[in-house]
Order: structure tokens, then sequence, then C-alpha cells
């Protein structure tokens, strides 16, 4: 049943990318709307389900949100480091197309354990993986949205964005078959959520959003940005 689910989140997934790329010629609204579901998402949906699965404290600190910083951190090296590396192959400041690969790949791993969770749940029960079903399924539009949007980005090629789109697509119908076989323990499913909660962030704050106000601040990227938000916290509430 898991795997016949995961079947839908495979086409949300697609048509996410599909929409991401049928309005190119409004790049900054994009942009725009991709930077607020990747704030949504962080604050709304994985940051809270991290905190709760692994609200062990370390030194007065959630376990969660030290990986969430660690997440951030991570994120940032990573970009600074390839830049730097570009740089001083005479690349100068241009965008450095292996970061957006790297976050495309990050994106695809989230997916895979979307359907880790998906099958889980429904060992669980029918109750509990019909309502993880719905909540994965509805956010795999914005998965799919922003994995086409972060590869495109940095200035990789059309046919790297559409395969990193393809297997963001086919993650999480590998994640809900891998359940058949084991079961990923809540408190490290709950650490998971945490760093990719941080690195999306850094994406997010750094990357897509300062972008798509660079060349056109105008309102209607900022209501996009807010729009986005607006429909993760609307995907939230139905899930619950």
């Amino acid at each position: 049943m898991a795997v016949f689910v995961a079947l839908g989140a495979f086409l949300m997934t697609l048509a996410g990318g599909w929409v991401a790329q049928r309005v190119s010629d409004r790049r900054h609204l994009v942009l725009g709307f991709a930077g607020g579901l990747m704030l949504g998402v962080v604050g709304l949906d994985l940051l809270p389900e991290a905190v709760e699965a692994a609200g062990g404290l370390v030194f007065g600190v959630p376990a969660a949100l030290l990986l969430f910083v660690g997440g951030f951190l991570t994120a940032h090296l990573v970009e600074r480091s390839l830049a730097v590396r570009q740089a001083a192959h005479g690349a100068g400041e241009e965008r450095v197309p292996q970061v957006g690969l790297t976050a495309a790949a990050a994106m695809v791993g989230h997916s895979l354990m979307d359907g880790v969770a998906l099958g889980a749940a429904f060992q669980v029960g029918g109750g509990m993986g019909a309502a993880v079903a719905l909540a994965v399924i509805t956010h795999d539009f914005a998965d799919g949205f922003n994995t086409y949007t972060i590869t495109s980005l940095y200035g990789n090629a059309r046919r790297k964005a559409l395969l990193m789109l393809y297997a963001d697509a086919l993650a999480p119908i590998v994640g809900a078959a891998t359940t058949l076989l084991f079961t990923l323990p809540e408190e490290l499913l709950g650490c998971y959520l945490g760093f990719f909660g941080g690195a999306l962030l850094y994406l997010a704050a750094a990357e897509i959003l300062p972008e798509a106000h660079h060349d056109h601040p105008a309102r209607s990227t900022l209501l996009c940005t807010v729009a986005g938000v607006g429909f993760i916290w609307l995907v939230v509430g139905v899930a619950e």
C-alpha cells in the first residue's frame, strides 16, 4: 500500500518540476515562491517534526536544533569551499554548478526519507499511513518545484535539472519499498530532519531569496514568497 501511495508522490513531484519549467519567463517570481516554499517547509514542517522525534537534550539544547545549526553551517562551508576552488581556477564569482547539484541531491535524499516515513507509518496503522501519505504527496509538489529550480539556478543544463527532478520523483517509491526490509528508528529520523532543515534554510536565505530580488526587487516577488510560506502552512494544516 505504501509503495502504491508513493506513486502519487511521484506524480506530484513531476508536476512541481513541470510548473517550474513553464514559468521560466517569470524567473524572479519562481525564485520568490521557491524561497517561500523552502522557508515554510523548514519552519512549519521539518523543524517541528525533528524536535518532536529527536527531542533529547545535548548540554541543554535539543539534539535536533544542534543538527539544524550544523546543517546550516555545513551548507555554508560546502558552498564557500566550492566557490573558492572555482575562483582559484579563474572562474571568478560565478555560481558553482556543483552547489546546485549537491543541493538537489540533498532534496533527493529528503524525498527518499519521505518514502521511508510513509512506509513506516503504514506499518503503524492505516490511519497513520493516510495522514502521512497526505502530507508527503502534497508537499512533494514543492520538492519537485524546488529541485528543478535549485539545479537550474546554479547554471546547470536543463538535462541535468530534469535528471535530478526524475531522481527526486522516484525517491519516495524507493524509500517506501525499503521499509519492507527494515524500520528506521524515530530518533535517527528526527536528527536527519534537523540537519536537512538547516541546509535547506541556508539555501533559501543565502541564495534563493537574494537572487529573486537581485534584478526584480518588486512587491510581487515578496508576495510570491509569502504565498509559498502560506501554501506550506495550508499543507501542514490539512495534514494535521
